[in-house]
């Protein structure tokens, strides 16, 4: 009884180590809650919430690391616990890392923000903060993972078959991760040139829509409609594309109108000046009014306007639109176009019947005379005298 006391005895540095990883563990994550309520405000909280979580899982591992050392055990079981804890340190210490670049990321994103008027700076500086946060979390989770598995013997081994074999195993490798590493690169690719940015305006494919969503590996466009468009990054580097917003929202558009010959013009260019000047959604850039065409039934008037936004556009244009037409059906109504038609009537008397031309409504001058060839022919000759 005696030597089964002494034997838990031993075991007393595991016990105090549980005990402390239970109440380190409880701490970190009051501490991470708190630090969660003031991470808005305060940069201290913030950096506690990026570290608490991890620590929450790190320090109780370490502390059954030190305990183990000093609790007399089998040595295959002492190596097998400090192989397994240390895998859990490097998962976390991956853990941590991740966790940094993401709360560096939130930071200038924070410091950026997109919901103001003249966004453009801001957009790009979001745009490449995500792309090459993505592509950082990325590469710290493959390195985190690929030193844990190197800690076994027989991954190793695999390893270094690997390398003796590196010529074709490569190049299989390259063609099966070609897509991978496509977009990789087209992701590195957009956030230094950055033909995209978060909240562009771009046609892809014929629909409008905005870019909301950049990820390592593909674009989400949200259409106007509400539809998502997926596009993978590489499509963006290889294909060409619209964007409205490169270098400014500022757009012009076109409202068509078809009008008579008759229009006046000079009355619809004051008009469309007025209805600019009362519209805030119009910028004071452009407002022009121009016959672009013509032919037999109508001419083409194009209503040229210009806004800070496509979405302030096209509500612009349908308003002019609108109102151009409202405007001439109440002014100018012969101005809207019409199809004519020519409608005759007979006028001839009830009874009348057309009858068979006279040879004397019909012959000309010098056809008194009969040719030689007309008797062969038997033709009458020339009536009697």
């Amino acid at each position: 009884m005696t030597r089964d006391w002494n034997t838990l005895a031993a075991f007393w540095p595991v016990a105090i180590a549980l005990l402390l990883g239970v109440l380190v563990h409880w701490i970190m994550r009051v501490i991470a809650r708190t630090a969660r309520r003031h991470a808005r405000e305060h940069l201290r909280a913030r950096i506690a919430q990026v570290v608490a979580a991890p620590a929450a899982i790190a320090l109780p591992l370490l502390f059954l690391a030190i305990a183990i050392n000093a609790t007399p055990l089998d040595p295959d079981l002492v190596r097998l616990l400090r192989h397994w804890l240390g895998i859990g340190g490097m998962l976390c210490m991956t853990w941590l890392v991740t966790r940094m670049v993401g709360a560096v990321e939130a930071r200038i994103l924070r410091e950026h923000p997109v919901d103001v008027e003249d966004n453009l700076a801001a957009r790009r500086v979001q745009t490449q903060t995500r792309v090459i946060s993505r592509v950082l979390q990325g590469a710290v989770v493959l390195v985190g993972v690929a030193l844990a598995l190197m800690t076994f013997p027989q991954v190793r081994q695999v390893g270094t078959a690997l390398l003796a074999s590196a010529g074709i195993i490569g190049l299989v490798a390259g063609v099966a991760a070609q897509p991978v590493f496509g977009n990789l690169i087209a992701g590195l690719q957009i956030a230094l040139a950055q033909p995209i940015r978060l909240d562009d305006v771009v046609i892809v494919e014929g629909e409008w829509g905005r870019i909301e969503e950049i990820t390592s590996t593909y674009v989400v466009v949200r259409i106007w409609d509400e539809r998502r468009m997926v596009v993978p990054l590489q499509w963006f580097i290889s294909n060409p594309f619209q964007n409205w917003t490169r270098n400014s929202a500022q757009l012009l558009g076109t409202a068509f109108l078809w009008l008579d010959h008759r229009a006046p013009i000079a009355a619809i260019r004051s008009e469309l000046q007025r209805l600019c000047e009362a519209d805030p959604r119009w910028d004071r850039r452009v407002c022009v009014t121009q016959v672009t065409e013509t032919d037999r039934h109508t001419i083409e008037v194009r209503l040229l306007v210009s806004a800070r936004n496509s979405g302030d556009l096209f509500d612009l244009r349908c308003a002019a639109r609108e109102g151009m037409l409202a405007f001439l059906h109440t002014h100018h109504p012969e101005a809207l176009p019409r199809v004519r038609n020519e409608v005759s009537e007979d006028r001839q008397a009830p009874g009348w019947r057309a009858r068979p031309p006279r040879h004397e409504d019909t012959h000309s001058p010098g056809a008194e005379t009969v040719s030689e060839a007309d008797v062969h022919a038997g033709l009458p000759g020339p009536p009697a005298q």
